[in-house]
C-alpha cells in the first residue's frame, strides 16, 4: 500500500503544474496581458509617438493660429473652444495609425513568435484570452489618448492665451470632444486587434487594418464623384463615422457611435469566431 501511495504522490505533484486554465482567473489574465504589451519594445515607441506626434503638432499649429490671429487682425473664423479642440487633437491622426500599427503587432506578434500556442494552451476556451487582450489595449490606448490630448491643451494655452484666446478645460464643448478623440484612438486599437487576429500575420494585417483606416475613404471619395450614390457610404465608414462621432455632420454623435462600435463588433467577432475554429 505505501508502495502504491509513493508512486501516486510525484505524478501528482507533476500534474499541479500542467497549465490547464481551469484556474485562471481574469484578473490573471488580466495581469498577464498587460506583462506582455508592455515587453515589447514596440508598445512604448508607439505610446511614446503618439504623445510625441500630439504635442508637437499642437505646438506648432498653436504658434501658426497665433500668426493667423495676427494677419487677420484677431478673426480666426471659430470660435474659441473650436480652436482649441482643433489644436489639441490634430496630432490624433497621425496617433490612429500609430495605435492601429500596435494593435494588429500585439496578437500577431504571438503567431510570428509561436507564444499563441502557451497563451492557448493556458486558456483553453480561448475568448477570455482575447477579451483580456482587447481590455488591457482599450485601456492604456484611452488612457494615453486622454493623457495626449490634455497635455496639448496644455501646451496650446500660453501661446494662444498671449492673444487673449482662452477657453476653460472642463467646457463641455472642450472637454468632450477631447474625450471622444481618446475614445476613438482606443476603439481603433481594438479594431486593430480584431484584424491582426484574423489575418495572423504582421504585415497582412497593418495593411488590411491601414487600408480600412486611411485608403478606403480615400477610394470611396474617388468612386463617389463617378457614382453618386457612392457618396451615401461614406459617413459610414470606421474614420469618417470616428469623425462623426466628434464633430456631428450628418449624423447624430450616438449614431456616428454605433457605426464605429458595429465595425469593432464585426472585426472582434470575426476574429472570436476564427479564434475558436482555427488550429494555433
Amino acid at each position: 500500500m505505501s508502495t502504491v501511495a509513493q508512486s501516486t504522490q510525484p505524478s501528482a505533484a507533476r500534474a499541479s503544474f500542467v497549465p490547464t486554465g481551469s484556474g485562471l482567473s481574469f484578473g490573471g489574465l488580466l495581469r498577464s496581458e498587460s506583462i506582455k504589451l508592455w515587453s515589447l519594445r514596440s508598445t512604448y515607441w508607439s505610446f511614446s509617438l503618439v504623445i510625441v506626434a500630439a504635442v508637437g503638432i499642437a505646438l506648432l499649429m498653436s504658434f501658426a493660429m497665433s500668426a493667423t490671429f495676427d494677419s487677420t487682425n484677431g478673426a480666426l473664423g471659430v470660435d474659441n473652444a473650436q480652436l482649441f479642440v482643433l489644436v489639441s487633437t490634430a496630432g490624433l491622426a497621425l496617433g490612429q495609425l500609430i495605435v492601429a500599427v500596435l494593435g494588429v503587432l500585439s496578437i500577431s506578434g504571438e503567431y510570428s513568435s509561436g507564444m499563441i500556442k502557451s497563451t492557448l494552451t493556458a486558456v483553453p476556451n480561448r475568448l477570455p484570452a482575447l477579451w483580456a487582450k482587447v481590455t488591457v489595449l482599450f485601456s492604456f490606448t484611452f488612457l494615453v489618448g486622454l493623457f495626449s490630448v490634455v497635455a496639448s491643451f496644455l501646451v496650446a494655452v500660453p501661446i494662444l492665451g498671449a492673444k487673449n484666446i482662452s477657453v476653460n478645460l472642463f467646457d463641455s464643448a472642450v472637454l468632450l470632444p477631447l474625450l471622444g478623440n481618446a475614445l476613438f484612438l482606443a476603439l481603433i486599437a481594438v479594431f486593430a486587434i480584431g484584424i491582426g487576429t484574423i489575418v495572423r500575420s504582421s504585415a497582412g494585417g497593418i495593411a488590411s487594418a491601414l487600408g480600412i483606416i486611411l485608403l478606403l475613404p480615400t477610394v470611396v471619395g474617388l468612386f463617389s464623384m463617378l457614382v453618386g450614390w457612392v457618396a451615401d457610404i461614406m459617413p459610414f465608414l470606421f474614420t469618417s463615422a470616428g469623425s462623426e462621432m466628434i464633430t456631428p455632420n450628418t449624423m447624430e454623435s450616438w449614431q456616428a457611435f454605433l457605426v464605429v462600435l458595429a465595425w469593432v463588433v464585426v472585426s472582434l467577432g470575426a476574429a472570436a469566431l476564427l479564434l475558436k475554429r482555427r488550429d494555433a
